[in-house]
């Protein structure tokens, strides 16, 4: 382990990443990077996030990140034994938040950046420090003379003090030497010499000896070149909690129209108060943050601070709940009023572009959610987490979602929001099913139904009277669940909620199809479909087409139920429904398997078990490993329908589902199979008869 020190813009982050970049062939099996944020004026980034984030890039599926900070890091050094992978920890607070993320391989090598020297990971773990001093003089002055070019070459003596006076760190060299580009008619000696004014009066103020406080002076002096409408930009952008923003966002900040906002950012990158993220996104260097919050408390009345992030939480309200209305039309009346932000919200090119906007803004997202949770804004974090409930889920953003639905829990909590309250469990409850936490999942409900009837939610009540029947079915409580989802459906129609209507009624098929209630499983998931189709509602129409294929499955109508599964394949896939891809190939499979097509069915099982593994479905993993037993079992490959076998027991036993008998039934009958095809043929075996005899009977 390598730690490097040192203070604010000494350039730490640039030499990790450079030096990472150098010797990427020594780490064959990848590189590992995070931010741990720990001198943002915002919270650091917790562990337990840092390592879900890890384990996600280490191709953990979302499912089966463990909750606690022990089990995640367990997991971690677990993927990471025996690999040679560079790990970077950039921006570290405290030895608390480093350990965590240390692999317990020596195969791999750990690179931490800190403010701090951190002398607990040299004392505990062995770390070796590289603490970073500020440029040598003629190091900072040949950057200075790279970057303005032959003005520094001509005025040596004055180069030599404008690097002095900034610090010789390579960030306020850099920021200094872009506003002199800025300034060709200036020689450095005026340029220094405005500095040398700007410092003096900065040291009145702070006189401690800070080595930050020169860099304060050069950032200063920066930014008090600035037109007002940049200076204000600069000054806001500090108190935004993401990461990054865009231009959109930028002017919901600020109150400007967004090409303004977007040229005010170019102008600001141009200086190096803020840097490019990524095309089209803006942040700022924690040191830059910190600087640019502080003028904000000085220059912006609270009042204004206050209505700039009620802006910008406005905007991502709005913008959120039009990309949701995009994806899941059919579920906007179930989804918190949001009023029109007055900038553009609705993302570019359909479903796709809505979905891609959602995977661009999320980690902003949770910050902002967080942040509105804890300091002032409940109201923008319980809108913002129940207008984005499904796309969390569907896109099986578990972490995150915990995350969010907790905050929005917490927010309704301390403001006695209750219908908020309800849907934070809820949304914790359908977090926790798709987690395989049926137990968890239950009580969740059973906290968001008491919820609702006491404040007279309807709405609220069928929803967590279907959510309970999804969990007894999983758990083989069939009679329970389809009491709960009869309940739902009634209540559903007098609601005149078609949603919840066809989606309680499409689960009561399924509880009906499993029982062998054919006739009555068809009408409702017919019924269902219909309801789905006239409200638009193509995630829900794609399960029921699943429902439908399983029911015609079942009676052998097998051209019809492989027709349903591809229709709902192709729905599923253009929808971006990965759960909905991963059902519809499992049933495709078990189609082809009554059918008497093992082949195809290993192939439909085969690419069920990739996508749910990838994205973390763990009771459609054991599904597909199940299928995948029987189509090898039908074929002869014995040994592996076993390890298939093997596999989806494990599943199914850690998800308490009733399948688990079937399975164990199947591997029974394979072993007893086996066993009895290695003994010898009855022929050949001679059998005595009795003790008198003497020959042998064949």
């Amino acid at each position: 382990m390598i730690c490097v020190s040192g203070t604010a813009g000494v350039g730490k982050t640039a030499l990790a990443v450079h030096w990472a970049r150098r010797v990427r062939a020594a780490f064959p099996d990848g590189q590992l990077y995070v931010n741990l944020r720990g001198y943002d004026p915002g919270r650091p980034v917790p562990a337990g996030d840092a390592l879900a984030g890890f384990l996600r890039a280490l191709g953990l599926p979302g499912q089966d990140i463990p909750r606690e900070l022990d089990e995640r890091a367990a997991a971690y050094r677990t993927l990471l034994d025996g690999r040679r992978m560079l790990v970077l920890l950039d921006n570290a607070s405290t030895v608390k938040q480093v350990c965590p993320l240390l692999p317990g391989s020596p195969s791999s090598l750990v690179l931490v950046t800190s403010r701090d020297s951190l002398a607990g990971l040299v004392a505990r773990h062995g770390a070796r420090r590289l603490e970073l001093d500020t440029l040598p003089p003629q190091d900072a002055e040949a950057l200075l003379r790279d970057l303005i070019g032959d003005r520094a070459e001509i005025q040596p003596g004055a180069t030599a003090l404008l690097a002095r006076q900034c610090a010789r760190l390579p960030l306020a060299l850099r920021v200094a030497a872009e506003l002199a580009a800025a300034r060709p008619a200036m020689t450095v000696a005026q340029l220094a010499g405005e500095l040398a004014d700007e410092q003096r009066r900065l040291d009145l103020l702070d006189a401690g000896g800070d080595p930050g406080s020169a860099v304060r002076g050069v950032f200063s002096w920066s930014y008090g070149h600035l037109p007002d409408e940049p200076a204000r930009t600069f000054r806001l952008l500090g108190l935004s909690p993401g990461p990054d923003l865009d231009a959109c966002a930028v002017a919901a900040l600020t109150g400007v129209p967004p090409a303004r906002a977007g040229r005010t950012l170019e102008l600001l990158a141009r200086t190096h108060l803020i840097h490019r993220t990524r095309a089209g996104r803006y942040g700022l260097h924690d040191l830059l943050r910190a600087y640019a919050a502080g003028l904000a408390g000085s220059y912006d009345a609270e009042a204004e601070r206050h209505a700039a992030l009620t802006r910008l939480f406005d905007y991502f309200l709005a913008a959120s709940a039009a990309a949701m209305d995009t994806l899941v039309p059919a579920e906007r009346h179930l989804r918190p009023r949001v009023r029109d932000s007055g900038l553009p919200t609705r993302p570019a090119g359909g479903a796709a572009g809505a979905r891609a906007w959602l995977d661009t803004e999320r980690a902003v997202l949770v910050a902002v959610i967080t942040h509105a949770s804890a300091q002032g804004w409940p109201a923008h974090a319980t809108g913002l987490a129940g207008t984005l409930y499904r796309y969390l889920e569907t896109g099986a953003h578990f972490p995150d979602a915990i995350t969010i639905h907790s905050a929005a829990r917490y927010a309704a909590g301390r403001t006695g929001d209750r219908a908020a309250e309800a849907t934070a469990l809820t949304n914790l409850g359908i977090i926790d099913w798709r987690q395989g936490r049926y137990q968890q999942a239950a009580g969740h409900h059973r906290q968001a139904l008491k919820v609702s009837r006491a404040i007279g939610d309807r709405f609220g009540e069928a929803t967590a009277l279907n959510n309970l029947g999804i969990i007894y079915e999983r758990q083989g409580r069939r009679q329970q669940a389809a009491d709960h989802y009869r309940q739902a459906v009634i209540l559903s129609a007098e609601l005149a909620d078609r949603s919840g209507e066809a989606r309680a009624l499409a689960n009561l098929g399924g509880i009906d199809c499993a029982g062998g209630q054919y006739a009555q499983a068809a009408g409702h998931l017919q019924r269902a479909l219909v309801l789905f189709r006239e409200i638009g509602d193509h995630q829900g129409e794609a399960a029921v087409l699943a429902g439908l294929g399983d029911l015609d499955g079942r009676q052998g109508r097998y051209e019809r139920a492989a027709e349903n599964y591809r229709q709902a394949l192709r729905l599923a896939t253009r929808i971006g429904d990965r759960p909905g891809e991963v059902e519809a190939r499992n049933g495709a499979g078990a189609a082809l398997l009554a059918a008497g097509q093992p082949v195809q069915a290993r192939a439909e099982h085969r690419a069920a078990l990739a996508l749910a593994s990838r994205i973390g479905e763990k009771y459609e993993q054991a599904r597909a490993h199940d299928g995948l037993g029987l189509a090898y079992h039908l074929t002869g490959g014995h040994g592996r329908a076993r390890r298939h076998w093997q596999q989806a027991l494990a599943l199914f036993t850690v998800l308490g589902a009733p399948e688990t008998g079937d399975v164990q039934d199947r591997l029974t009958a394979l072993d007893v199979k086996t066993t009895i095809s290695t003994l010898p043929d009855p022929q050949d075996v001679c059998l005595t008869l009795g003790p008198e005899e003497d020959t042998c009977t064949k």
